[in-house]
């Protein structure tokens, strides 16, 4: 067996057991629902981890499927608003001890051509890296709306560390990371299946107050 046989071979292992433990995770997620809504248990807060975790599953699953196909893309018509408000509850998760404060504000009834799956992860990635940028007590806004070229623009921004500017031209490139344990392949995949999706991901800013990251999205009519 060559080396190439080799990695397909352990590629289908290694997901075949991911898929063993998300099958688990799917299971349990589903037994805590239906026990809460049998026992009539109403905790909001609880129902809302749940389907982070449920939405985070299924992103987990559709990131094996591309280990097996090069072109794994599920385009549909999405609100945006709605989808922005999904990655911003998984994000919180990344919060813990943190003082940070996510604000949003997000204009109503624009839709895009996305994969909401794979636009979700990106969303997620970036929302964590701001939060990690913040030591201790900081802001993170979300904001979305249409320019004045009539395409739909998200920005995050965060008031974390600033990245420094000859590190700025580099953050998107493959295997790139300012972080001790990163790999230096969260912002470049955002960039990459968000270029594949017709959308666009730039650094904006980066100083001593904020640093501000923009996507920009082509409408559906």
């Amino acid at each position: 067996m060559n080396e190439l046989e080799l990695y397909k071979t352990q590629t289908r292992y290694i997901s075949h057991e991911i898929r063993n433990h998300l099958s688990i995770c799917e299971l349990y997620s589903e037994i805590i629902k239906k026990r809460m809504e049998k026992e009539g248990i109403k905790n909001d807060s609880i129902e809302g981890a749940i389907r982070c975790i449920q939405k985070s599953l299924k992103i987990i699953g559709y990131s094996l499927i591309d280990l097996k196909s090069l072109n794994n893309f599920s385009p549909q018509k999405t609100d945006l608003k709605t989808t922005l408000e999904t990655a911003i509850k998984m994000g919180e998760a990344y919060i813990n001890e943190k003082n940070i404060e996510i604000c949003k504000e997000l204009e109503n009834n624009i839709t895009v051509e996305l994969d909401e799956n794979k636009f979700l992860a990106c969303i997620v990635n970036i929302i964590k890296n701001a939060i990690e940028a913040i030591e201790i007590t900081g802001k993170i806004s979300v904001r979305s709306s249409i320019d004045d070229n009539g395409k739909a623009q998200v920005i995050i921004s965060n008031t974390g560390k600033p990245i420094s500017i000859d590190k700025q031209k580099e953050i998107f490139e493959e295997g790139f990371t300012t972080k001790t344990t990163g790999s230096g392949l969260g912002l470049h995949i955002c960039k990459t299946n968000l270029a594949l999706q017709n959308a666009k991901l730039q650094l904006d800013k980066s100083d001593e107050y904020s640093t501000e990251f923009k996507i920009s999205i082509p409408i559906c009519n």
